[in-house]
């Protein structure tokens, strides 16, 4: 591994400036944003404050622990909050994805103790939550005891870490569409009156095309803090800097490099054949594409799982997924769905052809 960052970080450095720019106290991490795999670091595993990109594991605990339509009210505690806020009034009522858009585009303050409260009860616990969702995350150098970000000597993380926290959030849904989100519109649900409006502060969604997220973050103690995500032809990167002062072009800098070394390896592509019964075709419902490097070989596997079916089975249906391996960790799936209508009067029994083409060995990464 680290060889493969010390060749990498050759190239981008050859190709332009970014962490020259970077200050000797700037800690910087760039993943592949589907293998996980460290691209280049700077500093990335010293621990360090984070600001409000905290709130990103606020929100996955909080989309992992609630509903969409919970009712969530504003507390005295929570609207009294130092620093940003979404500017709700106490005793408003809001639903719950309306404050997760309070926390990621405006960064509210008053969002994410309103969010603790509800989950928790208190900051204490949430943030217990937290930090026990980092380690599975597999950020193990990180420890939370707010769920603001605000400063704290016990609340801290590593650029590296920071990133594998975002890469597991940008895999739920709703997440990945409300960090992308330049602007929401909110009713107060107790005052049909009022409406409130969030305008997200990550300026990198209108810098940079590619850009799909995620958090910025600032206080004084921890400087200016930044977690990005962007997807070029399919490919996908997250890059994270912590305390750095030109994090904006830093960041674009970063994408601009990685891009330009990579290619876009489509492991499976919708509609190719899994497996067959009879005339019936099961196929790959999306692409499955991950950034390559030519730096690096290693291999990747598809493993099927298709369980007894039961016809009839539509055209389109879900009759299974393909599990994508790398270095025998799965890294994503995609749903097998019948290419055609299977009728009543049709067996299917465990018996199934493999028309999958084994092309996923010793690929260029």
């Amino acid at each position: 591994m680290k060889k493969l960052v010390a060749i990498i970080t050759v190239l981008l450095l050859a190709s332009s400036s970014a962490s020259a720019e970077m200050s000797e106290n700037t800690k910087a991490c760039l993943i592949n944003g589907v293998t996980g795999e460290v691209v280049y670091e700077k500093n990335a595993y010293e621990k360090s404050p984070m600001a409000s990109t905290t709130k990103i594991m606020t929100a996955l605990v909080a989309l992992e622990n609630s509903n969409p339509y919970d009712v969530v009210t504003m507390t005295g505690d929570a609207v009294r909050t130092a620093g940003s806020s979404t500017y709700a009034k106490e005793g408003d009522k809001l639903y719950m994805e309306d404050v997760l858009y309070g926390l990621m585009l405006n960064s509210g303050n008053d969002a994410a103790e309103a969010v603790a409260h509800n989950i928790s009860g208190t900051d204490t616990e949430f943030a217990k939550l937290m930090t026990e969702r980092a380690k599975e995350c597999g950020a193990v150098a990180t420890c939370f005891t707010n769920p603001s970000g605000l400063p704290d000597d016990g609340h801290y993380t590593t650029a590296y870490d920071m990133a594998l926290i975002a890469k597991t959030a940008l895999e739920n849904e709703k997440f990945a569409v409300i960090v992308s989100t330049r602007k929401h519109k909110v009713n107060v649900l107790n005052d049909s009156e009022r409406t409130l409006e969030f305008y997200n502060h990550n300026k990198l969604l209108n810098l940079m095309d590619d850009c799909t997220g995620v958090k910025t973050g600032y206080t004084k103690k921890a400087g200016r803090c930044l977690v990005s995500s962007a997807v070029r032809d399919g490919m996908k990167y997250i890059a994270v800097t912590l305390n750095d002062g030109d994090d904006w072009n830093n960041h674009i800098k970063m994408y601009e490099d990685v891009f330009a070394s990579s290619e876009p390896l489509k492991i499976l592509e919708k509609g190719e054949c899994i497996k067959t019964y009879g005339k019936h075709i099961f196929a790959a419902d999306n692409d499955f594409i991950v950034a390559s490097l030519s730096d690096k070989k290693d291999d990747f596997d598809v493993e099927v799982n298709i369980p007894d079916l039961c016809p009839p089975i539509n055209s389109g249906e879900k009759v299974g997924y393909a599990r994508i391996m790398y270095k025998g960790n799965e890294i994503g799936r995609v749903d097998i769905v019948s290419q055609s209508d299977i009728f009543k009067t049709e067996r299917l029994g465990r018996s199934f052809a493999v028309c999958f083409r084994k092309y996923i060995k010793k690929l260029t990464f």
